[in-house]
């Protein structure tokens, strides 16, 4: 057994693992664009960070009045998100090196997102960390998208862990208050740094309110063994 004990890593993918907000950024403009709405913004993608595309899409429909059912909105975001993400998707370089620090431990993981199922496929196959993360959960095969337990929760399922010996990792308010619900330990990485004071993250066991500019593969495998021998 590693010197992480029981100790089970679920991942968060977008903003986490990757940083494939830009893409999504992308995807959204282009998607919103073909429906007349032509201002959308940066700013305003930020407001969305952490929540799945298909809830993402329902505020969208309300707030533009777009005409279009929800799963043609759907089809066409995950769509225009597959072709940038098979084009680029950047891994950020400690989360690789925290993945194969944790795959030599024999540490079991998983990643939990709120992406479509082909679109996690498609960027951790991409990626090369495939090879590591196996277990994959999307929000589309729970009931409920983060803030909910829900994709937190199956992923303990499916790795045969305890929710209590999980630890999440995940840069998004909505995933803090997931990983909090499902009685998960919590390592915060805020993507969005003004959000870092958001009361989501207050419930993390580690808050790193530097985002990835503070994340190291050491320092947080040295924090979850400390916490693996103090329980």
């Amino acid at each position: 057994m590693s010197t992480l004990g029981r100790t089970s890593v679920v991942f968060d993918l977008d903003g986490t693992l990757v940083d494939s907000e830009p893409n999504y950024f992308e995807a959204g403009r282009q998607t919103l664009a073909e429906q007349g709405v032509t201002d959308f913004t940066w700013a305003e993608h930020e407001r969305y960070v952490g929540i799945s595309t298909r809830e993402t899409l329902v505020l969208w429909k309300e707030r533009y009045g777009l005409r279009p059912p929800l799963d043609v909105l759907l089809a066409d975001k995950n769509r225009r998100y597959l072709e940038l993400a098979r084009a680029s998707t950047h891994v950020y370089p400690e989360m690789r090196k925290f993945v194969e620090l944790l795959a030599a431990e024999g540490v079991p993981m998983a990643v939990a997102s709120g992406s479509s199922p082909a679109a996690i496929e498609a960027i951790l196959t991409g990626t090369g960390l495939a090879a590591h993360l196996t277990t994959v959960v999307s929000a589309d095969e729970v009931a409920h998208g983060k803030p909910a337990p829900d994709v937190f929760l199956e992923a303990a399922r499916r790795l045969g862990a305890d929710p209590a010996d999980c630890v999440v990792l995940e840069d998004a308010a909505p995933g803090a208050a997931a990983a909090h619900a499902a009685g998960m330990r919590c390592v915060a990485i805020p993507y969005v740094a003004a959000q870092a004071d958001d009361p989501a993250f207050a419930t993390a066991g580690l808050l790193l309110r530097g985002g990835q500019g503070e994340f190291t593969a050491q320092a947080t495998y040295d924090w979850l063994a400390r916490s693996a021998s103090a329980s």
